[in-house]
């Protein structure tokens, strides 16, 4: 009698405390055959908005000329600055109504441009000041947030524009033990508007996804299994959770044992 109900409690706990298999994969419905192509028809475009942090970069065949128009940080006019810092000390801010305001060039509309679109027309408007001008536009608050169920929690400063929701995930730290991988929510705003969109780690579905690809300032929260509730839950809480099923079966064995 002890023994079955010593091995009634030790088979209780542990399954109370396991993640299954299939909880812990990935992409478990991908059927990857060999050398496989597809198409990509999901890439995003994106596009600048109100309150982007913009380096432009200007070089010319005479430097000193193109002195005027590159902030003070990229040209060593601010000593050495961190790369965390940088952005603190330079770069165009778009404003609520789109513009950034440019050295002799005043006011010049970002938001809705993409950088490739941007740099063209900065370079259109400087052939009147330099000669054969070049102009780099790049993203200095290029940022996601992933937060929930992943190793490494927190904002993460992306280098380039174009990055995955796996890529995050992977900047993260990747998805603890108790993720719940077939619900991985992206929080989007943009124009105004915030979106939601739930994804599904596990189906195949999550490659054509629109929120497949990031933009900036997107939030992913990674759920936590039901399982999780057991590693922070009230101790007392916990062994009320363990005792009762362990009562439940030991009441059930000592019925049958006396029915015989």
């Amino acid at each position: 009698m002890r023994p079955l109900l010593f091995v009634s409690l030790l088979f209780l706990l542990l399954c109370s405390s396991c993640v299954s298999y299939s909880e812990l994969v990935n992409f478990e419905s991908i059927e990857a055959e060999r050398e496989r192509i597809e198409t990509i028809d999901n890439a995003l475009t994106l596009h600048i908005q109100p309150r982007d942090l913009l380096r432009i970069q200007v070089i010319s065949v005479n430097p000193d000329a193109a002195l005027p128009f590159n902030d003070q940080a990229l040209t060593g006019g601010l000593g050495q600055v961190s790369n965390q810092n940088l952005q603190l000390f330079s770069g165009y801010l778009v404003d609520e109504d789109g513009f950034i305001d440019l050295p002799l060039l005043g006011r010049v509309e970002a938001a809705g441009q993409t950088v490739e679109s941007l740099q063209f027309l900065i370079r259109g408007k400087l052939e009147s000041y330099l000669v054969e001008p070049v102009v780099n536009v790049r993203y200095l608050n290029f940022k996601v947030t992933v937060i929930g169920e992943v190793t490494q929690p927190g904002v993460i400063a992306l280098p380039n524009s174009r990055v995955t929701v796996l890529e995050a995930i992977g900047l993260a730290g990747d998805l603890t033990d108790y993720a719940n991988r077939n619900s991985v929510l992206v929080v989007r705003e943009q124009d105004g508007e915030r979106s939601y969109k739930r994804l599904n780690f596990q189906n195949d579905e999550i490659f054509s996804s629109e929120f497949y690809y990031l933009k900036q300032n997107d939030v992913i929260y990674v759920e936590p299994i039901r399982a999780r509730t057991a590693t922070v839950q009230d101790p007392a809480q916990r062994f009320v959770s363990y005792i009762t099923p362990v009562i439940s079966v030991a009441g059930l064995i000592i019925a049958l044992t006396r029915g015989r």
